[in-house]
């Protein structure tokens, strides 16, 4: 599961959004060399984006993770599994029913990192996630009042020799699909390439 990620800053969301307003392009700009953004973790504030009443983006920070159900072991639900939120969204009931019919949003990121998890001897292992050619990636989120959770699916070739889930990373031009009625199709992530580093210790 996803549990770490290299966020981008509310104000490099908010000038995007500007160039989108200009150019109709959302261009993040570039980061001077030497700014270091910390990694952002579950319980933390993780810029994003949301829409708002009227259908337009608009960038917001909030925090990842929803309350777990009571019962429950975990303090935080701060992924969910693409499968379980279509269903409850069927059924109309549920933790992920409201957030994936109507939250759907969009987390821009640089990377993020999953555990390795196929052997025991190796479990402590990091690895980091890159999308190539693109200094910045969305992945998939759903959101309610003030949390966010990062979606999750079935891992693609690239993401499954390291681990059992990887978070839905949308490829370009499949924003305004996930933000649309359509957005289930994009569950399959095998077509999405992306670059696994190890973590050095």
């Amino acid at each position: 599961m996803c549990h770490r990620i290299s966020p981008l800053v509310i104000a490099e969301l908010k000038a995007a959004l500007e160039q989108l307003g200009m150019s109709g392009h959302a261009r993040i700009p570039r980061r001077e060399p030497g700014v270091v953004v910390p990694d952002v973790y579950p319980g933390r504030q993780l810029p994003l984006f949301v829409t708002n009443g009227s259908g337009a983006l608009e960038a917001v920070e909030l925090t990842w993770g929803f309350d777990a159900p009571p019962g429950t072991r975990s303090k935080l639900v701060f992924n969910t599994r693409i499968e379980t939120a279509l269903s409850q969204a069927r059924s109309g009931t549920g933790l992920w029913a409201a957030p994936i019919t109507l939250g759907r949003c969009l987390v821009p990121v640089r990377g993020f990192f999953e555990h390795y998890t196929r052997s025991s001897d190796r479990r402590g292992e990091q690895w980091r996630f890159t999308y190539p050619g693109h200094s910045v990636f969305l992945l998939a989120g759903v959101w309610e009042n003030d949390r966010v959770s990062v979606v999750t699916t079935v891992p693609n070739a690239d993401v499954s020799p390291i681990h059992t889930r990887m978070p839905l990373v949308l490829a370009p031009g499949e924003s305004s699909v996930w933000l649309g009625p359509d957005f289930a199709r994009l569950a399959d992530r095998s077509a999405v390439r992306l670059v696994a580093e190890k973590e050095q210790a």
